[in-house]
């Protein structure tokens, strides 16, 4: 029986060797969870398969480096995360983004992200979190949750960079209001 390597480990085997089954191994941890994580992001299966692909091409090719700083599963979502924002602003990118987002507004399932955001039991975080509009819950989730910038923020949501960072400031303070 083998011994099971750490993330760490396995990205360094990748790295310093081209260690395919190092590479393998990597690829059966994270690559569902990945899937899943940008299927909420986009409805379209077509290209969140391609963004999972280039997600862990790039960290096969060695352009995507480790650091060995925070958790493996946030750096490839960071990784994913602006590799579906590049493909979303490609050519026919717009309409494809607005039947995505348009199909996730309209669906009955809450994302995990909201259930985190409006599951938060620190004092009253939630209840001021669930009394935040829709759209400005969603832009907290873009840029706080999922850490992209308001450039990418902006791409993914359909809407300009400036109404994104004032829907950020309002969600701020309606939040630093209802928590006062």
């Amino acid at each position: 029986m083998s011994e099971t390597r750490s993330d760490g480990e396995l990205l360094r085997a990748v790295a310093a060797d081209a260690d395919r089954r190092a590479f393998e191994e990597l690829y059966r941890r994270y690559a569902p969870w990945l899937a899943a994580r940008l299927r909420g992001r986009c409805a379209d299966a077509g290209v969140v398969d391609d963004v999972v692909q280039e997600t862990f091409l790039a960290v096969w090719r060695g352009s995507a480096r480790y650091r060995e700083e925070g958790d493996v599963a946030g750096w490839l979502w960071r990784i994913g995360s602006r590799r579906l924002v590049d493909v979303l602003r490609g050519d026919g990118a717009r309409g494809r983004l607005r039947q995505a987002l348009a199909r996730l507004r309209h669906r009955d399932e809450v994302s995990a992200e909201e259930r985190v955001l409006a599951g938060v039991e620190h004092g009253d975080l939630a209840g001021a979190l669930v009394r935040l509009s829709p759209e400005l819950r969603a832009v907290l989730q873009a840029t706080v949750v999922d850490g992209l910038t308001t450039r990418e923020a902006a791409v993914l949501l359909g809407i300009p960079p400036g109404t994104v960072k004032t829907r950020a400031m309002r969600a701020r303070r309606q939040l630093r209001e209802a928590l006062a």
